[in-house]
């Protein structure tokens, strides 16, 4: 792929990580798995006994996100979407979830390898305290759900673990959510030299290929 302005395809920074990032961008987005979410057939437990593994790396790296942001304007999202995972709204649908599949949210079952990868990824986003790449790491999180669960018709599934899986990630407050996560990429990226850009497409990479193999982890594919 061109460097970044050198493609007239991509007119933002964050539409260029995302063309950069295919085929596995639309592989996440169109996933099997994701289908049989939508239409309220998939087999949740593998899954969201995984996804549960991700919680603590995850708004670990938001807390870093709250930390690297260079103003107080930028760090106000971050912070508001860390209550949101610290309450009921996606911690108790967690527990609930975990509990209607028969197990135990208090319990650490053992990671699968991709769980494993994902989440040293985001310690290392963490880690490095380099904000471009922090945001870059929780945009594929973010867009790619928002990508499969905004193709989610009317009516949805009637079992709380699909339908309510789709609105956690749809809506108008997730789509303002990773619109500001875009906008930060937008913002930021096409000023950075040429190397950190790099960085930022690699790390946006990396996430997106763990993406599709989580969900190949959880359809056994």
């Amino acid at each position: 792929m061109t460097r970044y302005g050198e493609s007239p395809e991509t007119a933002t920074f964050s539409e260029w990580l995302r063309a950069s990032s295919e085929p596995d961008w639309s592989a996440v987005v169109g996933h099997p798995f994701a289908t049989a979410i939508i239409r309220g057939e998939a087999d949740m437990r593998r899954y969201l006994v995984q996804d549960f593994q991700f919680v603590d790396s995850f708004t670990a790296l938001l807390g870093a996100a709250v930390a690297a942001a260079g103003s107080f304007e930028a760090r106000v999202p971050y912070g508001r979407f860390l209550g949101q995972i610290a309450t009921d709204e996606e911690r108790g649908y967690f527990h609930r979830a975990l509990a209607a599949l028969g197990e135990d949210p208090a319990a650490a079952p053992a990671p699968e390898p991709v769980t494993a990868e994902f989440r040293a990824l985001m310690d290392e986003a963490r880690s490095g305290q380099d904000y471009p790449v922090i945001v870059a790491v929780l945009c594929v999180a973010e867009w790619s759900y928002l990508g499969w669960a905004s193709r989610a018709r009317e009516p949805l599934p009637e079992g709380f673990l699909h339908r309510e899986w789709i609105q956690l990630h749809e809506g108008p407050e997730f789509r303002a959510w990773v619109g500001f996560l875009r906008g930060e990429l937008d913002r930021l990226g096409p000023g950075l030299p040429a190397d950190e850009q790099a960085r930022v497409l690699d790390a946006f990479r990396r996430a997106t290929v763990l993406e599709r193999r989580f969900f190949d982890m959880a359809a056994r594919i």
